[in-house]
């Protein structure tokens, strides 16, 4: 026999072999019924047809979204490749998008990346895929640019790492000020980009492609 939760705001709970809730139907029935509370706040109806559905898609959303709080983004980066080269290697216009944790809105535009390497180099897709990862949380600029550096420094060690993000909040141009084309430029420099003042003009140079 079939039976219907007599609430409609009832989430069915998915357990896991062991008997545990799983932790990802948690996660989304914590999620959905936050944002029929948020929608019955802003005084609409969760219930109307065009908003039924609203609350697990934003779930879902979020799960694809902040998916880069789990795992670690060094693993992008364990594969390395013994090689001499003691010249610069410059990544730039890497397209991402991340959620300002401010607001929760979104933020976008670009990334470069450079690092001196020090016997040691990686896949430069594996650069793009650190970026990704880090993109995938609540963040705030300036924390992102400093994360990707650290994690290439951490894991390839290198003479220098160089950091440049470029980005657009919509924070600023859909509220408050509302001032579209303002965009937010970050870097974090690290090592001999730091340190010498030449080998900074030279990845400034690079990632403007002058």
């Amino acid at each position: 026999m079939t039976t219907t939760p007599a609430n409609r705001d009832e989430t069915r709970i998915e357990t896991t072999m062991n008997g545990q809730p799983d932790p990802t139907d948690t996660r989304h029935a914590r999620i959905e019924a936050a944002v029929r509370e948020i929608l019955d706040a802003v005084g609409e109806d969760p219930d109307r047809d065009g908003l039924r559905d609203t609350p697990s898609r934003v779930a879902r959303m979020y799960d694809e979204l902040l998916d880069g709080h789990e795992n670690d983004p060094d693993k992008h980066l364990e594969v390395t490749f013994e090689h001499v080269h003691d010249e610069m290697v410059v990544v730039r216009n890497i397209q991402f998008h991340s959620m300002c944790e401010h607001h929760l809105m979104p933020f976008f535009g670009t990334v470069a990346v450079g690092y001196l390497p020090d016997e040691r180099i990686v896949g430069l897709s594996k650069l793009a895929r650190v970026v990704e990862h880090l993109a995938r949380r609540l963040q705030v600029q300036e924390r992102f640019a400093y994360q990707i550096a650290d994690a290439i420094g951490r894991v390839l060690e290198p003479a220098g790492v160089a950091v440049m993000v470029e980005a657009e909040h919509l924070c600023m141009t859909m509220r408050g000020v509302k001032k579209p084309g303002g965009n937010v430029v970050t870097s974090a420099m690290r090592g001999l980009f730091r340190q010498r003042a030449a080998t900074r003009a030279e990845f400034l140079t690079l990632i403007q492609g002058q």
